[in-house]
């Protein structure tokens, strides 16, 4: 079974200069029910379908499977979804040997900007750039599929 193993940060300051790669993101949920979502996503010009099971209590830890699709059935399958939507850009962010998965949000969400790192284990040290602040692993509010329910520009 696979394993998604991450951390979640808010950011503060300058990160886009450090990133050396980023793509545009569209998400949207065909189930978004606590402890089983079914997300489809749009990344630059491909289609994503992923099934993400329950987080364990610390929240970093769960299952995650997820396969490329056709980008018409990507666009397809959005139609499917849950009302409201994910818009967001993601910076790649070397550090070490980790790399930090930076979101900035468009929309509802607009002025949140998150940082995620995938551990192979959960108590894998990792260098943190400068610009990572609060951790927010196992908030429910940050996890993009309650974002798209309570925006981050209602809290």
């Amino acid at each position: 079974m696979a394993q998604e193993i991450e951390r979640k940060f808010l950011v503060q300051g300058e990160y886009k200069s450090y990133a050396y790669a980023h793509s545009h993101i569209v998400q949207g949920y065909i189930s978004s029910a606590r402890g089983r979502t079914v997300r489809v996503r749009i990344r630059d010009e491909k289609g994503y379908l992923t099934i993400k099971g329950a987080s364990d209590t610390a929240g970093m830890s769960r299952y995650e499977w997820e396969k490329e699709i056709p980008l018409d059935e990507a666009r397809e399958l959005m139609t499917l979804c849950e009302p409201g939507v994910i818009d967001k850009t993601r910076y790649l962010v070397k550090s070490g040997d980790h790399v930090f998965e930076i979101d900035e949000f468009y929309g509802d969400n607009e002025g949140l900007v998150m940082a995620e790192v995938e551990l192979s284990q959960e108590n894998e040290s990792f260098v943190k750039p400068h610009f990572i602040g609060e951790e927010v692993t196992g908030d429910i509010r940050y996890y993009n599929s309650q974002l798209m329910k309570k925006p981050f520009k209602s809290w």
